[in-house]
């Protein structure tokens, strides 16, 4: 077998994590018991000699291997995780000659239902060209499980229950364990607090023809970060519940 070089082989293993399924076109004519063509299967992982292995649907644990068994490989769809925290704001009104009252406003997220739109649309330009393709995971620099089973992150926000709550939306290739869940609600509090949410509340959102708006994802007081199910466990309770890459 052809020696496969580290480079290919990290990219493989990133594009085709575990729980990919794999179509089998054609397996190499040398096999002696082949897999039938058409069948498909689970992968379990790619090893260091770039060989896939599988669990087929029919029970088999044939592996594949590149250049001598012709495959298809359907990326598993990321799960969505939604983390929500209470979301508040300071309003600058402008009065009728265009100053600003020297009252400021605090908007809770009862009160922030009205701006939600701009609030959300506001959001999402704040994303940068370099966080295109893994949101406030790009700077997530700890080499774990966290890092490995979460594809993305960005904020937004949402409104439930008559109120806009600021949202963490995640992408995840797998579940998280409770133990990794925390860290990650650890890393999405540095980035409301410090980070991301550090930036955005030092900037303003244009409202009612000039008022100036400005949103914290996280405040001193009253603050916590919770899953749907956590947040939202009552309301939930009452109610009712292609494309791949071709190898070989």
């Amino acid at each position: 077998m052809k020696e496969i070089s580290k480079e290919w082989l990290a990219f493989l293993q990133e594009q085709y994590p575990a729980g990919s399924r794999v179509q089998l076109r054609e397996m190499a004519p040398d096999e002696p018991y082949p897999i039938k063509p058409g069948s498909m299967g689970t992968l379990k992982h790619i090893d260091d000699n770039g060989t896939f292995h599988v669990n087929w649907d029919d029970g088999r644990g044939l592996g594949l291997v590149i250049g001598q068994d012709r495959f298809s490989i359907l990326p598993p769809q990321p799960q969505t995780l939604k983390l929500y925290m209470p979301l508040t704001a300071d309003l600058y009104e402008v009065d009728e000659y265009g100053d600003f009252d020297e009252d400021i406003v605090t908007l809770d997220g009862c009160l922030l239902t009205e701006y939600a739109e701009e609030i959300r649309e506001w959001l999402e330009q704040e994303n940068l060209p370099t966080e295109s393709e893994r949101g406030l995971m790009h700077y997530y620099h700890q080499r774990d499980e966290v890092e490995r089973k979460v594809k993305k992150l960005v904020f937004t926000a949402e409104e439930r229950e008559r109120q806009l709550w600021g949202v963490a939306e995640c992408q995840l290739w797998e579940a998280l364990t409770p133990a990794e869940l925390d860290r990650l609600k650890e890393y999405v509090t540095g980035q409301a607090s410090d980070g991301f949410g550090g930036g955005v509340e030092q900037r303003e959102i244009l409202v009612d023809g000039g008022s100036e708006l400005y949103i914290h994802l996280w405040n001193s007081e009253n603050w916590d970060i919770q899953t749907e199910e956590e947040r939202f466990a009552q309301e939930q309770s009452q109610s009712p519940q292609e494309g791949g890459m071709v190898l070989g």
